[in-house]
């Protein structure tokens, strides 16, 4: 069969080459997983594809069953933790659903994932779309359920028809699965199954006995061999169902299996060997041609580890096959048995994934990482580090080691460090931080000395020791974290916390007992350390939040701290901090929102004396709900020149505020530079080797750049190439400064070089399935490297070279794209 070939080519070739501004290309850094991970689906034509969605809205994509990812841009397709692909036999067509920061709504694409629509025929008065089954077999026809209404289109989304309406909208009625047989469709819900024998034009009730009374079912497969069809459940209380019971609501939930064979309309008992009491089963998992092999999913409360089930005989007996205890048969990352993250970390299996067309290819996510299996769960390996860095089965997962990325990194990245050019830090939340000690290639956990959710803020003094402010608190000044009830917390790790030795062990500095968020030291006195700490405690005496300060930052564990005086207005949030040359100290307090869920005017910007222990508020008003970053000037000798991101908030007041600031009077007045592009900016970063260029982030509209920050209205360019929503912040390596680090909410870290660029490819466009071509680019000058990417096609020799060898084995149309980075 052949197929045209897309070649991602020419970036910019003016006699050779024109260096980008920005990196052509981003590299993923980080250690792999960490944030929970989403209902798989697997491509029928090829079971080494699958997707599989993140609640931190990326779609990760892998070839080669979890070797490596890309991810979708978040231009055309960020995704909800209930969204999933759904293929068709059209390689072309597929369906999804939606992220747009509320309920979501149903897409597709017609051109292989490039662009995706909205389906004409959802309703959105009815609500969102909880689940989405698409027929691989017709492109045309999937059921979609909202929370009160399963429907089913035959004209690809144009139209819909119901299929049922909830008997009851208190629990709502659930798509729990579906079966496609040519013109006969089995739909598994809540209130029984339901059935069509003409294409979907019509359904009607599947009268049913044997479920335990009390009991419906919560999870559905089917699967058909010859003429045999048989259907699988997970059956639940009737009590506990309703729309939108998530994987980690599976503490006793599941209580029966059930066999049906035929659609006879006879459910038979198959939980013989489950114990419900610790066997949290969640989800079922069939091969659509193989009636005897099912597999369970969940949580083995047992163990405090994911748990999966099979059967070789229909539901007749099942045995465990995801053996966690000594990584029986698991070859693991850093989560493991005695591992850097124990099995309890992962948890519980969220959806499985069963290869439709064979049955011994599986995988999973949960809260942290994936697993796949090729042998039907005889053995299974880790899918979030590279294979070269994983652990033999059998033994203990050994702790501190370094791993190298391959695409999944879903965790949040706060900040990357420099120590010296070789030894790099990155604050997290969830995972705490991460190390490198080979500039960044490789990390690990490779330090001791605490263990934390989040780490937030790393800074050092010029004696080298470094220090780094901590908490249990995830997502600080996030959407979700604003209110008393999240951040008023006792938090035994917020602190800060030193290291004398690169990070590489560390002790306690201080302890206060609620969230750290910043720190900040005096550059004229490296005894002098403000730090922000997070607590409103009803304000006034009661209030241990604000800005805290020491002056004897040399006595490490035994400096004293001081609280300084609330700021005007505000009320317990303190977010950045800087201090200037002249000793004045300016930061931000980020928004707060009170018991009824309202933004409270107590946000901005304020300028501390020292001298006088004196607060000014230089808040423009469009800062008062919601203030994110401070950022200086660098290329103002006189430090006068500021700017602010800030968020729009909602519910009246706030709305609409969001954007960059600009002062050049330190905050007498202040300018709004981006009108209403921009609804919510975090941060700015001035590239250092080019005064006129910086980079701003997000929340929600990615990575944007500007060539013209002297001009009175900067212009913002989108860094397409940078393919996250919403990154946090940009870090220029002091070492290397064509090197550019982003952080972000939900994506880890990237790297990329602004000595990048993507030259001329040369090779054969039409190919053959299951033909090896080659593939090549003009060789640079000695130490230039080349990153090859390869979508529906396998590199089988030249990657790091100017030429590679490609086995073009997926069946549907590839791409080819390579970076050089030149010495």
């Amino acid at each position: 069969m052949k197929r045209l070939l897309h070649f991602i080519g020419l970036f910019m070739v003016v006699h050779g080459f024109t260096w980008a501004q920005v990196p052509a290309n981003w590299q993923p850094r980080g250690v792999g997983g960490g944030g929970a991970l989403f209902f798989p689906t697997i491509n029928p034509a090829n079971d080494n594809e699958f997707y599989i969605s993140c609640d931190m809205s990326e779609l990760f994509h892998s070839s080669d069953f979890g070797n490596s990812y890309t991810q979708l841009h978040f231009s055309a397709l960020p995704v909800l933790n209930l969204s999933t692909y759904e293929f068709t036999n059209n390689p072309l067509i597929a369906y999804s659903n939606y992220n747009d920061g509320n309920e979501g709504y149903p897409v597709k694409t017609t051109d292989g994932g490039a662009t995706w629509n909205p389906l004409p025929g959802f309703d959105g008065a009815l609500g969102g779309v909880y689940r989405i089954i698409a027929n691989y077999d017709n492109p045309n026809q999937l059921l979609m359920n909202y929370y009160g209404d399963i429907v089913i289109s035959n004209n690809g989304g144009t139209n819909f028809t119901l299929v049922k309406h909830a008997a009851n909208m208190g629990a709502g009625i659930i798509l729990c699965g579906a079966f496609f047989d040519g013109n006969n469709i089995y739909v598994g819900t809540n209130e029984g199954i339901f059935y069509s024998t003409n294409g979907g034009t019509s359904f009607a009730p599947l009268t049913a006995t044997g479920i335990a009374a009390g009991q419906v079912i919560w999870h559905f497969s089917g699967a058909k061999t010859g003429a045999t069809t048989r259907f699988v459940c997970i059956t639940a209380n009737t009590a506990d169902v309703y729309n939108l019971v998530m994987p980690w609501d599976y503490y006793s939930f599941g209580k029966g299996v059930y066999t049906m064979d035929n659609a006879s309309g006879t459910w038979i008992s198959a939980s013989s060997g489950i114990n419900f009491s610790s066997d949290f089963i969640m989800y079922t998992g069939m091969a659509r041609n193989d009636i005897n092999t099912i597999y369970l999913a969940g949580s083995d409360n047992a163990l405090n580890a994911p748990l999966i089930f099979k059967s070789t005989s229909g539901g007749s007996t099942w045995s465990k096959v995801f053996n966690s205890t000594n990584n029986q048969n698991i070859q693991t990352g850093w989560s493991g048995w005695q591992g850097d993250k124990n099995w309890s970390w992962g948890e519980s299996a969220f959806g499985i994934a069963v290869a439709p067309n064979n049955s011994g290819k599986v995988l999973f996510g949960d809260f942290g990482f994936v697993h796949t299996t090729s042998d039907g769960g005889a053995n299974w390996k880790q899918a979030y580090v590279s294979t070269a860095d994983q652990h033999p089965a059998g033994s203990p997962t050994p702790k501190n080691q370094t791993y190298h990325s391959i695409g999944l990194e879903n965790t949040t990245c706060w900040q990357v460090h420099w120590m010296n050019a070789n030894t790099i830090m990155a604050a997290y939340s969830d995972i705490g931080a991460i190390r490198s000690t080979d500039a960044g290639t490789a990390w690990g956990f490779t330090y001791s000395g605490f263990s934390v959710n989040s780490m937030y803020r790393i800074v050092q003094n010029p004696s080298g020791t470094v220090f780094a402010g901590t908490s249990n608190v995830h997502d600080i000044y996030q959407s979700t974290y604003l209110t008393d009830a999240r951040l008023d917390v006792s938090d035994s790790n917020g602190k800060i916390i030193f290291s004398t030795d690169n990070g590489a062990t560390w002790t306690t500095m201080h302890s206060f007992g609620h969230p750290v968020f910043w720190l900040a030291i005096d550059p004229n006195n490296a005894n002098r350390m403000y730090a922000s700490v997070i607590h409103y405690g009803g304000g006034g005496a009661a209030s241990q939040g604000g800005i805290w300060m020491t002056n004897n930052a040399n006595l490490l564990a035994a400096s004293t701290w001081t609280q300084l005086p609330e700021p005007p207005r505000t009320e317990g949030h303190p977010a950045c901090i800087a201090v200037l040359n002249d000793g004045n100290m300016v930061c931000t307090y980020s928004g707060r929102r009170n018991s009824s869920g309202t933004f409270t005017a107590s946000s901005g910007v304020f300028i501390y004396n020292p001298a006088t222990n004196a607060w000014t508020d230089v808040s423009h008003p469009g800062m008062y709900y919601w203030t994110k970053d401070i950022v200086i000037d660098p290329n103002d000798a006189t430090q006068n020149t500021w700017y602010a991101g800030v968020f729009s908030g909602w519910g009246g007041p706030p709305n609409g505020l969001g954007g960059l600031y600009k002062t050049t009077n330190r905050g007498i007045s202040w300018t709004k530079l981006t009108g209403s592009q921009f609804d919510r900016v975090t941060s700015i970063t001035f590239n250092p080797s080019n005064g006129t260029q910086a980079f701003l982030t997000t929340e929600t509209q990615g990575l944007w750049h500007s060539t013209n920050m002297n001009a009175v209205t900067p212009a913002w360019t989108l860094v397409s190439s940078y393919p996250f929503r919403q990154p946090e912040r940009v870090y220029f390596n002091p070492y290397n400064q064509n090197e550019i680090w982003v952080t972000s909410f939900g994506n880890g870290m990237k790297v990329g070089n602004t000595c990048s660029f993507t030259p001329v490819i040369s090779g054969n466009v039409t190919v053959c399935q299951n033909v090896s071509d080659v593939y090549s680019v003009p060789a640079g000058p000695p130490g230039a490297t080349y990153t090859w990417t390869v979508n529906g096609g396998v590199i089988t020799a030249g990657q790091g070279t100017n030429s590679i060898t490609v086995l073009w084995n997926a069946g549907v149309a590839g791409t080819v794209n390579v970076v050089q980075i030149n010495p």
